[in-house]
């Protein structure tokens, strides 16, 4: 493993010890007993075939939704619409069961996928045509996409989806649930379905996207360099929308497997799902690696599933994880900080300051 390898792992690694130790700290300061509250958060998310299966099937969103935002980063933007995104797949998925639910069931499931999937990367597109030909910001407009999806959705459950004084969709039919008998039977009667199946397959193809295909190299390409690219024949608009497309792709697939395989309908919503802004903090700690995000997924999903179990064992209220992941967030955060003012030549101008100074 060369230098830069290991300066890549050091990082990720430091920032989730520095997290656990804040929480430590947080801890011993309101009186709560760090150690065994650890020790519960493990129980809690890998203590048996029940916990270890909540805690997969949890990692399923998160590796979607950071590897949609990873393709959207390496091209150089910063996609914060994958809460909408995953939602917009997540009512796709839905409304496709319930309206082709006579389809055999291997269609049914195929179709509500891509369904979900399409929806996903059509909404995202929309930042992206935008961004290519207006130069709009990516950031307002898939925070202001984010809002509008919600609302629409909410709208479209209400009025026909859900019976009349009901806020929620019918069920799925059984047949197009991922979480099928023989995956219950083998973990406990848990939300583990196939779809965790299929997001490790989806990490391997970006992977092999971003490493092995000329479209995935030019994405890299104008995310380093717009105007170089252009210059080296690169369609930069192009890209660009077919960056967003492919993000918006992920995180809607993340939203209809949760649809099909987790929740098995759709209901009114006042908030955003969680899990697209939870997938943004996975791909950062990842540094945007696929390989990497299926562990920061883990990791994520075991403070998460893991944190539950903390106010249960104890009187230490759960949110003390949220702080843990905050914190590793923060000092991740700080790695990107010193790289930025690096770019900027902030560290070389305080030195020319400092030799100025000794000069005179």
């Amino acid at each position: 493993m060369n230098t830069k390898s290991l300066k890549g792992l050091a990082i990720p690694l430091v920032s989730v010890l520095a997290g656990f130790i804040v929480g430590a700290i947080l801890m011993l300061i309101f009186g709560y007993d760090p150690i065994q509250n650890y020790q519960n958060l493990l129980v809690g998310s890998l203590g048996g075939v029940y916990s270890i299966g909540e805690t997969l099937r949890n990692m399923i969103s998160l590796i979607l939704t950071a590897l949609g935002f990873a393709v959207a980063s390496k091209a150089g933007f910063f996609n914060i619409g994958g809460p909408g995104q995953y939602l917009i797949g997540w009512f796709g998925a839905i409304v496709f069961t319930l309206k082709f639910s006579h389809l055999p069931a291997v269609i049914l499931i195929i179709g509500a996928l891509l369904c979900g999937a399409l929806a996903g990367g059509l909404w995202s597109m929309i930042a992206g045509v935008l961004r290519a030909y207006f130069g709009t910001s990516e950031v307002i407009t898939t925070i202001m996409l984010n809002y509008i999806i919600l609302y629409i959705v909410n709208f479209a459950v209400k009025s026909w989806l859900a019976s009349k004084g009901s806020d929620s969709s019918p069920n799925i039919t059984s047949k197009a649930n991922l979480n099928t008998p023989f995956l219950q039977h083998i973990t406990d009667n848990s939300t583990f379905n196939w779809g965790f199946f299929i997001a490790l397959a989806v990490v391997a193809l970006v992977w092999f996207y971003f490493n092995k295909t000329k479209s995935g190299f030019e994405i890299q390409a104008v995310g380093l360099n717009e105007s170089a690219s252009q210059y080296a024949g690169v369609n930069v608009k192009r890209t660009i929308i077919i960056a967003m497309l492919i993000s918006g792709l992920l995180a809607g697939l993340g939203g209809a497997i949760d649809g099909l395989g987790n929740f098995e309908n759709i209901s009114v919503s006042n908030n955003l799902p969680n899990v697209g802004f939870n997938g943004m903090a996975v791909a950062l700690l990842a540094a945007e690696n696929p390989i990497g995000i299926v562990f920061a997924a883990l990791l994520f999903s075991v403070l998460q599933i893991g944190g539950l179990s903390i106010s249960v064992y104890s009187n230490t209220p759960s949110e003390i994880v949220d702080i843990v992941i905050a914190s590793i967030i923060f000092f991740v955060g700080i790695k990107y900080a010193f790289e930025l003012m690096a770019k900027k030549g902030w560290f070389n101008r305080k030195n020319k300051v400092g030799k100025g100074g000794a000069e005179k």
